[in-house]
């Protein structure tokens, strides 16, 4: 309850828009940046020059073209954010090569960039810049301009051409059965991959710019008559209400636009596989793609999303069931297991039975710490070996990890600081929080408070903790939508705790499907055994008869 409190009462930190620095706008442009460009060439590559400070991968490529090269111009692009090549065939080739058929009629000032664009140049892509902020713009997005002499305005020349990572099997969502493909770090490649599975005109993309200094793509994708248009405004308000300096990772958007920033539960999905964003789509979720990291939001989040796989809908429904109810039972020993171990130990003795209540005090025995302290230095130990296992390169992180548990706790039990019960109850929490990784910050600072409540006020503070979970969760929502909402509806539960087949689920989920909430046919049964033709059955009697 007091966690809640502080939620609602904090959050408006969290939204609340932050201010720029002096002399720059919301849009992080400084003056400079937003005068207009002048119709002499050589001024605008001076301003372009003091801008970047002399940059050395500033690259200007000035050139003569035109009958008789009478005309000037520069090509101005970020070395290593381009395709030299494409540049090469699509613009300065065409341009040496353009001789106009009316030579006394040559268009001159804008007209000239204008006509350029649309007959001479081949690039897919050309837009009109009418200020230095749209030239700098363009290039450091990786976009080439072209200023012309006696123009003001200049031409962005579609050209990414920067190395960028394949599309591979993501590490942190590895299943046995479906698509081994996974999101990159590039925008395009992973609005297409999703593209690639919703092959529908209804699937929509707003593109966004965040960020005052980073400048990061955003790309917003939902498909228009499924989403709820209410969860649409709130994310569109809060996304363009984020004025700070810096978007690096989708980790950032999460962590300004989040409903709790305070919970320790997530109120915003997360995941690396196209298959999982399409999935979420067609229920009437809205993804957000940030360029630059292969990890993509979805919201709305609910709860029941934590313990739900793209595996799940693979395999058969009671396979996929019970793997489900497997994941609810680890996480719930992942968060009570030790507290409960410490509530049974300390106060009620009596609920053990009597053989391993003796076992549990003669491996106790000659250990000079309470119960309490010998769980939390034991959990602090694997948290440490866990982190040290990450962070360390993998070939050691392993070693480190595996070699340092096994000589840790064996170590520590034989030197008589903790009891062998204790080893195994903290292990076995920590297999079972790898079940649920979606949860696992939570359910990591929850075991050190059920675990402190535990020790406390034994079973009574357990079954405290509990409620006040639950009362936490069933306040929580995302972007309007209950956080609970998968245990609440009759008609979600058809995918929460078990998986039912998927020819038995008729509609989506109540608050997440707007507009078309039908998934299939609404008398759609499992086919039966084909008939055989009229034609075949004569064919078949006469050669009876």
């Amino acid at each position: 309850m007091l966690l809640g409190w502080i939620t609602r009462k904090l959050k408006v930190y969290a939204h609340g828009p932050l201010q720029g620095g002096a002399g720059e706008s919301q849009s992080g442009e400084t003056e400079a940046e937003a005068a207009g460009l002048e119709a002499e060439l050589a001024k605008n590559l001076d301003a372009l020059k003091e801008i970047f400070g002399n940059a050395s991968d500033l690259k200007i490529h000035g050139f003569r073209f035109g009958p008789e090269a009478s005309l000037s111009g520069a090509l101005i692009f970020i070395d290593g954010l381009v395709n030299s090549l494409l540049l090469t065939e699509a613009v300065l080739r065409p341009l040496k090569d353009w001789t106009p058929a009316e030579r006394e009629n040559l268009p001159l000032g804008n007209e000239l960039s204008r006509e350029l664009a649309r007959l001479v140049l081949c690039a897919g892509e050309i837009e009109e810049a009418a200020t230095l902020e749209d030239v700098v713009s363009g290039c450091l997005s990786g976009d080439a301009a072209l200023l012309l002499d006696g123009c003001a305005k200049g031409l962005i020349i579609s050209s990414k051409g920067w190395d960028k990572r394949g599309v591979e099997e993501p590490q942190s969502e590895t299943v046995v059965r479906g698509p081994r493909e996974g999101f990159t770090e590039n925008l395009r490649t992973n609005t297409a991959l999703i593209r690639r599975k919703i092959k529908s005109g209804q699937l929509r993309a707003e593109h966004m710019t965040l960020g005052r200094r980073t400048r990061t793509q955003v790309c917003v994708m939902y498909i228009k008559d499924i989403a709820n248009p209410q969860v649409l405004r709130t994310l569109r308000y809060r996304l363009s209400h984020l004025d700070v300096d810096s978007i690096l990772e989708s980790g950032y958007i999460e962590e300004y636009i989040e409903d709790a920033p305070f919970s320790p539960f997530a109120t915003m999905g997360t995941t690396e596989k196209p298959d999982v964003v399409a999935g979420r789509l067609l229920e009437g979720r809205v993804a957000i793609v940030v360029d630059g990291t292969p990890f993509v939001l979805t919201v709305p989040m609910l709860f029941i999303e934590s313990f739900q796989t793209a595996e799940d809908y693979y395999v058969r429904p009671l396979y996929a069931s019970a793997v489900r109810i497997l994941r609810f039972i680890a996480f719930f020993i992942t968060i009570f297991a030790p507290g409960i171990y410490i509530a049974l130990t300390a106060f009620h003795q009596e609920f053990i039975p009597t053989t391993l209540l003796l076992s549990i005090a003669n491996a106790r025995e000659g250990t000079p710490f309470p119960v309490l302290i010998e769980t939390l230095v034991m959990v602090f130990a694997f948290e440490i070996l866990q982190e040290a296992g990450i962070r360390m390169p993998r070939p050691v992180g392993q070693a480190i990890s595996i070699v340092g548990a096994l000589i840790m706790g064996d170590a520590a039990v034989s030197a008589g600081l903790v009891g062998a019960p204790v080893v195994i109850v903290v292990a076995f929490t920590a297999v079972c929080g790898f079940l649920v990784p979606t949860q696992q910050e939570a359910s990591s600072m929850l075991r050190v408070v059920m675990m402190l409540l535990g020790a406390s006020l034994g079973w009574y503070g357990i079954s405290m903790g509990f409620l006040g979970m639950l009362l936490h969760l069933g306040s929580l929502k995302s972007f309007g939508v209950v956080y609970f909402d998968g245990f609440t509806r009759t008609g979600n539960l058809q995918d929460s705790v078990v998986r039912m087949p998927l020819w038995s689920m008729l509609l989506r989920p109540a608050q997440l499907a707007y507009g078309d909430k039908t998934r299939r046919g609404r008398f759609f049964v499992p086919p039966p055994r084909p008939k055989d033709p009229p034609e075949e059955q004569g064919e078949e009697g006469e050669g009876e008869r």
